[in-house]
């Protein structure tokens, strides 16, 4: 594992922490600082991360807190209180 995977993993922990603790904005710096060492680095993101933040506004998402996830005919949605975006995604 390379070093920016572990500062990604590291970011992932961190956002899912801010997050739960209700400080969103502090987990959005977080899900940013975390794509853009992707982005460089050219490695991508995990699946567990890229499924539990949105794409439109950077902050990581917390089923009940700030996201509406739903199943229906065997796909995932996840609509974010924050922007309104929707993601759809086949259920595993």
């Amino acid at each position: 594992m390379s070093i920016a995977e572990e500062r990604i993993e590291r970011l992932h922990g961190l956002a899912r922490e801010a997050a739960t603790e209700g400080e969103f904005d502090r987990s959005r710096e977080y899900v940013r600082l975390a794509r853009r060492i992707a982005e460089r680095n050219r490695c991508g993101l995990p699946k567990s991360f890229q499924r539990s933040t949105c794409d439109a506004c950077d902050v990581y998402l917390r089923p009940g807190r700030n996201a509406r996830v739903r199943v229906h005919r065997g796909r995932v949605i996840v609509r974010c209180h924050d922007c309104g975006a929707t993601e759809r995604y086949p259920f595993d």
